[in-house]
């Protein structure tokens, strides 16, 4: 059996959300498996110690068992307990990149699914932008898959004199920036990117296969041309259990 030593953990507080209890349950196993605190390979408390715990009914606990089972993190031997496996899938495979070069090379293995695609959108009604807007905007709104699972959805905004030049293979193959920097004759001078973290709403969580209330990472990013003119305004917002930043300090 693994028991756990030193100083008892205070019991979660399951009050504080309206989430069903075996989700916050799954999200905090699931960090304890990605954080190392349940090493890969070795066995996990017992359900009777989690309930203990977590001061929640054995059934709960099975419950947020079963969410981590599904997401094949832990494996169950019948008379030998639960084991976390030998080499866990590799969650955090997206990269939110942070420099411009990485901000125009597309995901390997990733798929893009166009949801809507609206042309002639009035400037003025485009998200809130530094630069002066186009005349009319292109709206997509994009959702982005790997291996069977949603993990970004977009709402992308482009300069609709650009339209003609984007072909039906960008659309789906191409990141938001790269849709118009990589288009002869377009000129990007400034580019911005703004990242802050937050839940899924109702919509998001449909869309990314979330629980309501899960944390997401909300990504704005934005283009100008030479003359101050808002080529791209994309927002995206991706799975704060997929998701990772590193960023080069020296």
């Amino acid at each position: 059996m693994n028991h756990s030593t030193g100083t008892p953990r205070p019991a979660p507080d399951l009050n504080r959300s309206a989430v069903a209890r075996y989700l916050q349950l799954a999200t905090l196993f699931r960090h304890r498996v990605e954080q190392g605190t349940w090493p890969a390979g070795k066995q996990i408390p017992t359900v009777d110690d989690l309930a203990a715990e977590c001061g929640v009914a054995r059934a709960t606990i099975r419950q947020a068992l079963d969410q981590l089972a599904q997401e094949g993190l832990i494996e169950r031997f019948r008379a030998k307990g639960t084991f976390v496996r030998a080499t866990p899938p590799d969650r955090l495979w997206c990269d939110v990149e942070t420099d411009w070069n990485g901000l125009l090379r597309s995901r390997e293995g990733a798929e893009i699914e166009i949801l809507s695609d609206h042309p002639n959108q009035d400037g003025s009604v485009a998200p809130a932008h530094a630069g002066q807007p186009a005349p009319s905007y292109r709206h997509l709104r994009r959702r982005h898959w790997r291996n069977g699972q949603p993990f970004l959805l977009a709402d992308v905004w482009m300069d609709d004199r650009l339209s003609a030049k984007v072909t039906a293979e960008d659309l789906v193959t191409k990141t938001s920036l790269k849709l118009v920097a990589g288009l002869p004759g377009v000129t990007i001078a400034e580019a911005r990117q703004t990242l802050t973290i937050g839940s899924a709403d109702v919509e998001t969580a449909a869309a990314l296969h979330l629980p309501l209330n899960a944390p997401v990472a909300h990504v704005h990013r934005t283009a100008l041309d030479p003359s101050g003119t808002t080529l791209l305004i994309a927002n995206g917002i991706y799975r704060g259990d997929m998701v990772r930043i590193d960023v080069k300090l020296r």
